[in-house]
């Protein structure tokens, strides 16, 4: 195998920001950024969903608009029609 080819493999802490929950996972991604965690300091990188915000995997139920855009729209700027 080719020497200094393959990126560093390492412990990265990842944070949901929407959850608030931290992840501590093996990753080749690299950050500028560094926190502690559990009295060890890790690359940092955020994230803005994970499986622990993800409706699929909390089974937490979103509600969606059922309007279509046109009748949002309408509805909207009904007060400018002439």
């Amino acid at each position: 195998m080719r020497q200094d080819i393959h990126p560093e493999y390492r412990e990265v802490l990842f944070h949901d920001t929407n959850a608030d929950a931290y992840f501590v996972i093996g990753s080749t991604l690299n950050s500028k950024q560094t926190k502690e965690y559990q009295g060890k300091t890790y690359p940092y990188v955020t994230l803005d969903i994970s499986s622990a915000s993800h409706p699929f995997y909390t089974g937490e139920i979103r509600q969606m608009s059922n309007e279509g855009r046109v009748a949002s729209f309408n509805k909207r700027f009904a007060r400018f029609k002439r």
